[in-house]
């Protein structure tokens, strides 16, 4: 199964070592890097500037020699003329220009004069530089006046010279003489191979594959030297603008790292250009180590946090097991975990629900039959609210009745109030907590009442007064009326609540037929009790409450009254006949609960029930009576519920096309509560309520679908469901595809 949430397992694991990771390895490769990237700057730097010094010294040496020239007495312009000394001064012009590595010919002028002196000896002017130097961009008239009248020393970029029928690059060097004299008298002229130039650069920059160049003062080139593409032309003059320093520009259609020198000497400009990947070579080497290394961690890394991720995700594997989610399930939800948390919130709903449900059944079974023997039930008992942390506890019952209500809707819908008002309450002044309970019985409502022992400052009965009147009080504010409450004895266990459930049944019983009050108590029931023969009758209010425990189909209380009525016989000392027509009277009590509810075959036994002989023969009699009257009375409240759901599942299949068909109006349209209702219904169908209404409009639509052709809104609303684009996509979450879809399916199965 691929699951969402083991991947964000294993992705949240990798991001919690790669986010670190990267932001550490950019780290290292940015210092890395920028201190690569800086020695290489520096270095070529230095290199550039180091061809910068070794040429300025060149240069240097060939003003000094000038200098030097200038101030040679050989050399003066007498000498120079004079035949005598003439073959002197050219022996000493040849051993300036032998003491010069880079001067191709070292040459001599005067100003004035046509002729021109040359370690060879003596030319003329135009003869030197029209057939021995040849220039091809500097004429006879500029020769001559560049040689007369430049007073700062002048260099000529390099340019093709023939020479002697061969042609050869030359740069040309002027020095007025004497030099620094604002008033020179002649020239030295230096003719330089520009090789010896470019093989300077060279020894110095041989590992760099791309361009030098020299700019002169005024940003003209003086000399380039080219390894690989050369430079367009028109982009020499942003070249000589550059600031010292490096910079990356495009070239010729490459970016280029371009390293810029200057001379203080004499203002040259020495450039060096050179593709930005061969300049950074170095740099883009410790790039590849530094991603391989990075690479290999994050491998190494993923590897470990899946196997993170599948320890991790294992506990929740077990969980889904546990509750069991099933994968499609699990699929269907965004991962996992919302499968799980999901699946926790139905059940928390469920058990939400069925909460008030199990509260009502677990009272129900101490009001008709007392402390269950069912350990884990008793413990769900007393979780409702019913155990108290110190001492015991004492309790009793009441029933509350608003049946006098001439409304019955108005009546039910009252009722839904006070079930809900009185459902969980606690009168904090009397120490005591009350929980409704519905029970069989039409328009009343039980109530258990539990008070702390604990509590000091009252008496029980005042207490029990106290919480009556705030029940009393809260229901007059959900009725239109004063409703009537009988009030059973109280009891200090569990044990003997169902006694009092049937002594609040009596007392209220006995107030509809001889009383007036809003609160009956059955303990201030009077009665007339005497010992003297003749006149002795069973206690008015124990027939009251086994008249009422038969109604209530508590078997135990009934029988436990019928043997107490029995034990009290068989202490007074009565004759035979008043004993029987007291015995008799007791048997009328039941035969009449038996004719109330429908059961004739009782009476086909009467002659065997009246022909008892002991008072131990007609107790045993009389039990069996009382266990066949409960158990009528559980069936006949069972038979009623199920015929009420099942009259309402048929009101909802009537009319679940009615969109204003909602779980509240048919608990009000059957006088029931909508908690009871909701579990009920469940019970019935296997399906709350909004489920079983999807599912009939549903079965509706397919069914539609599938025999006519009306249009799919119309469709809809007619099943009342008036949100349709809504529909359709639940529709297409249940089925698999929209109504549409599931038509045209069935129409090409037909077909």
């Amino acid at each position: 199964m691929k699951s969402r949430l083991l991947f964000r397992y294993a992705l949240s694991y990798i991001l919690a070592f790669l986010i670190p990771l990267t932001a550490l390895t950019v780290f290292v490769y940015d210092s890395a890097v920028k201190n690569l990237r800086s020695e290489i700057e520096q270095s070529k730097v230095n290199q550039l500037s180091q061809v910068k010094l070794t040429i300025d010294d060149r240069m240097s040496e060939l003003h000094a020699l000038a200098s030097r020239i200038s101030y040679d007495e050989h050399l003066t312009p007498y000498m120079l003329t004079n035949p005598l000394s003439a073959q002197e001064a050219i022996r000493t012009l040849a051993n300036y220009k032998a003491s010069n590595s880079i001067v191709e010919d070292l040459l001599l002028y005067m100003h004035g004069d046509e002729k021109i002196y040359s370690y060879r000896g003596l030319a003329d002017l135009n003869v030197v530089f029209n057939r021995e130097y040849r220039f091809e961009n500097w004429s006879s008239e500029q020769v001559r006046s560049n040689l007369n009248e430049i007073d700062q020393p002048l260099v000529r970029a390099a340019e093709m010279v023939n020479m002697y029928s061969r042609q050869e690059p030359l740069l040309t060097y002027i020095v007025p003489i004497k030099t620094n004299d604002p008033y020179p008298y002649g020239s030295v002229v230096y003719l330089m191979k520009e090789s010896k130039l470019t093989g300077v650069m060279d020894s110095i920059l041989n590992d760099v594959n791309g361009s030098n160049y020299i700019f002169n003062e005024n940003g003209e080139v003086l000399t380039t030297n080219s390894r690989g593409a050369e430079m367009p032309n028109g982009e020499w003059a942003t070249l000589a603008q550059l600031e010292p320093g490096i910079h990356s520009m495009e070239l010729a259609g490459e970016m280029q790292s371009v390293v810029s020198v200057k001379s203080d000497e004499n203002n040259w400009t020495y450039v060096m250009t050179m593709p930005s990947h061969q300049f950074f070579g170095r740099v883009a080497h410790v790039q590849t180590l530094i991603m391989i290394v990075f690479a290999l961690v994050v491998l190494t890394g993923s590897a470990a946090a899946m196997l993170l991720a599948k320890r991790q995700y294992h506990p929740v594997k077990d969980l889904m097991e546990f509750v069991g989610i099933q994968s499609g399930a699990a699929m269907k939800a965004s991962n996992e975990w919302d499968s799980i948390r999901q699946t926790i919130r139905d059940y928390n709903a469920r058990i939400d629900m069925q909460q008030p449900f199990v509260r009502n059944q677990c009272l129900l079974l101490l009001l008709k039959h007392g402390r269950p023997n069912d350990r884990e039930m008793m413990k769900t008992i007393e979780e409702i609210g019913l155990a108290f942390a110190k001492g015991k506890g004492i309790y009793l019952t009441a029933i509350l009745s608003w049946s006098d209500h001439s409304d019955h809707r108005l009546m039910s819908e009252e009722g839904y109030d006070i079930g809900e008002a009185l459902g969980c309450l606690e009168v904090e002044e009397a120490g005591a907590r009350v929980f409704g309970v519905e029970f069989s019985a039409d328009d009343q409502l039980a109530l258990v009442i539990a008070f702390d022992e604990q509590k000091i400052g009252e008496t029980l009965p005042a207490r029990i007064e106290r919480t009556i009147e705030a029940v009393r009080h809260i229901a007059e504010k959900a009725l239109s009326s004063s409703p009537h409450i009988g009030v059973g004895s109280a009891y200090e266990d569990l044990d003997s609540l169902n006694q009092s459930f049937v002594e609040a049944a009596a007392a209220l019983e006995y107030r509809k037929m001889n009383g007036r009050e809003l609160v009956t108590y059955f303990e201030q029931l009077s009665d007339t009790e005497s010992t003297e023969e003749g006149s002795f009758w069973i206690p008015r209010k124990m027939i009251l409450k086994l008249d009422q425990s038969l109604k209530q189909g508590s078997t135990l209380v009934a029988v436990r009254i019928i043997s107490d009525i029995m034990d009290t016989l068989k202490k007074e000392p009565l004759s035979v006949h008043l004993l029987r027509c007291i015995c008799f009277d007791v048997l009328n009590s039941l035969l009449r609960t038996a004719s109330e509810l429908g059961m004739k075959e009782v009476f086909a036994d009467i002659s065997v029930l009246a022909s008892f002989e002991t008072l131990e023969d007609l107790e045993s009699r009389l039990v069996s009576l009382a266990s066949e009257i409960c158990q009528q009375v559980e069936r006949s409240t069972e038979e009623k519920r199920d015929t009420l759901i099942d009259e309402i599942v048929k009101d909802v299949d009537d009319r679940f096309s009615d969109y204003t068909l909602s779980l509240e109006h048919l608990a009000l349209k059957y006088s029931v509560s909508t908690s009871y209702l909701s579990r009920s219904f469940k019970e019935k169908t296997g399906l709350n309520f909004s489920q079983y209404i999807w599912r009939r409009r549903v079965d509706e639509v397919i069914r539609q679908l599938e025999t006519t052709s009306a249009p799919l809104k119309e469709i809809i609303e007619q099943v009342g469901y008036l949100d349709a684009p809504n529909f359709i996509r639940r529709f297409k979450k249940e089925m698999g595809f929209t109504p549409g879809q599931y038509r045209k399916l069935k129409a090409s199965k037909r077909a």
